[in-house]
């Protein structure tokens, strides 16, 4: 049995590009998605249930009757994003694309009516287009048949205003933090304005601002989604690979946090004393003992500030496949926002307090 069959005839090639390898543990590049979900499902069982026709990840506890079901998903390829964020003090389901490609509406709606038990939903969307309008669309079929929805779209990259893949800002990471402190809102029983109200709070107080190292290989494709020279990296780029501001000569790490912190700390200026969550993401392909020397000098900024980091996360988040790169997330906190992340929660990729 082969562990890793040709991806579009090239999967166990070395590509003609020096230092990118192709080689992937996959079957067949079409059932990658389906293959993924059917793992997670039998790993999980304790906490989700999959749906295949159509597609889409539910809490095996749900609907909850009395509960704001929160809803999220995308492409693929940004694991544990959404799915696995699928849980208790979280979403009630999760809606996968193909890979870097938006769900069409029909699991949306299939998954809205699944989860929701009276008290509406609330979607989760990153500013993608076929991402907001394929939820918008499912919003309205939803309603049209009886369910509330209502819509928060994530907008926390400084590092663009405008690009080929978004009108305005994407969504990265800051969509996790999202989805954890809306998910608090509901599990505490609030109705669904008061969660949407909360979720739009987090995403006005949360930036994020990313770096690439290298490109990813998108299975069907079979080859990297950009190029990259040995000595070149890429700020500000996105979770798929879109373009950021500049591409320049690799420095020490000290030097790209500062070039990352400085951008989001322009865009959201931060006084002495304020309090943040500070968030430092993986893009799949990066050690953690990188990313806690990401961290450890973005800290000491914020420090040298008076900027007070109160609440911590560090690791492989929201990806980009294999890419090695990493992103940095401030989000400031208030007293209630930060009692809502430290409530309880238990899924695949985030558990605490239970």
């Amino acid at each position: 049995m082969q562990i890793c069959r040709r991806v579009s005839n090239f999967c166990s090639q070395r590509s003609e590009r020096p230092g990118v390898s192709l080689k992937k543990l996959i079957n067949d590049p079409k059932d990658v998605v389906v293959e993924g979900a059917r793992g997670f499902a039998a790993a999980h069982a304790d906490i989700v249930t999959v749906e295949f026709d159509p597609l889409f990840i539910r809490r095996v506890d749900a609907p909850i009757r009395g509960k704001v079901a929160l809803i999220s998903g995308g492409g693929s390829g940004h694991e544990p994003l959404h799915g696995g964020f699928v849980g208790y003090g979280m979403l009630d389901a999760a809606v996968p694309g193909a890979v870097f490609t938006s769900p069409t509406p029909d699991p949306i709606v299939a998954a809205a009516a699944a989860v929701n038990a009276g008290a509406g939903v609330l979607q989760i969307v990153k500013n993608y287009t076929g991402d907001v309008l394929n939820f918008e669309t499912a919003g309205e079929l939803s309603e049209a048949e009886g369910i509330a929805v209502r819509t928060v779209i994530i907008n926390d990259d400084v590092a663009v205003k405008d690009s080929l893949y978004t009108a305005g800002r994407r969504g990265v990471a800051g969509t996790v933090l999202v989805e954890k402190i809306a998910g608090a809102s509901a599990q505490r029983g609030d109705d669904l304005d008061s969660v949407a109200a909360i979720a739009t709070r987090v995403n006005d107080q949360v930036r994020s601002m990313g770096v690439a190292l290298t490109p990813c290989v998108v299975p069907h494709a079979g080859e990297p989604s950009f190029t990259l020279a040995d000595d070149e990296i890429e700020i500000g780029i996105g979770i798929h690979g879109e373009p950021g501001r500049e591409r320049i000569a690799l420095e020490p790490a000290d030097r790209i946090v500062d070039r990352l912190l400085s951008a989001i700390l322009e865009d959201m200026p931060l006084a002495s004393g304020d309090e943040v969550l500070l968030f430092v993401n993986g893009m799949g392909g990066t050690p953690q003992i990188e990313l806690y020397i990401v961290y450890r000098r973005a800290e000491e900024l914020l420090a040298a500030q008076g900027i007070i980091v109160s609440r911590t996360l560090v690791g492989n988040f929201v990806t980009s496949l294999e890419m090695q790169g990493a992103s940095i997330t401030v989000l400031k906190l208030d007293d209630e926002l930060t009692e809502l992340w430290d409530a309880p929660v238990q899924t695949a990729a985030l558990r605490w307090g239970r």
